[in-house]
């Protein structure tokens, strides 16, 4: 087992300068298109008891830009467990990690956040079919395009790499055997409940 840095250290070479330099502290024109093109972020959020990731998704752009150090993250209709939006209002930290469909590259932000209620920011949004109750604020404070490496090694968005859904049981039919409660939801039903949220 590891036990600390200068022993996990020792096992890998320094990293290049380019790796370190890329790092910026704010949103350049290229972080910003970006998001501006990204239907779909993962929030890494943690507090005292452990950590969390979550997936959010809306059109492209459905993150809003508000300048080179601001983001606002609408909170969607979901399951109401508000596991990430409970971390944010505890620890007032959040990753991110946005991907744009067919592009291997990924943008990762550090940041400071929190919950808000701000008529202002709601605004952002108030063209969505159902307009968020609370946004997330983000403070950036780290913002980094990461290499393609971990999707050429998968072939994410390779035709070859897609499973038909019928691998798995529906969501609805997992559920019920893993609760032992209700009855199986349909693939089609689900889709149906899902529309109605939207």
């Amino acid at each position: 087992m590891i036990r600390t840095i200068e022993e996990l250290c020792q096992l890998y070479p320094e990293p290049k300068e380019r790796a370190l330099k890329k790092q910026l502290s704010r949103l350049d024109r290229h972080c910003q298109r970006f998001i501006e093109l990204s239907p779909f972020v993962v929030i890494a959020t943690g507090n005292a008891s452990g950590f969390d990731a979550s997936p959010r998704g809306g059109e492209p752009g459905f993150i809003k830009v508000v300048d080179d150090l601001t983001l606002v993250i609408p909170d969607s209709p979901g399951n109401n467990r508000l596991d990430s939006l409970k971390n944010i209002v505890e620890s007032g930290r959040v990753g991110l990690l946005f991907l744009i469909p067919g592009v291997d590259e990924t943008l990762r932000i550090n940041g400071s956040a929190h919950v808000s209620v701000d008529e202002d920011k709601l605004q952002l949004f108030a063209s969505e079919t159902r307009a968020p109750k609370v946004v997330v604020e983000v403070a950036v404070e780290e913002a980094y395009l990461h290499c393609a490496k971990a999707f050429m090694r998968s072939k994410l968005w390779a035709d070859e790499s897609h499973h038909d859904r019928s691998v798995l049981p529906t969501m609805g039919q997992m559920i019920q055997e893993q609760t032992g409660s209700g009855f199986p939801e349909s693939q089609e039903d689900m889709v149906a409940r899902y529309a109605q949220d939207i």
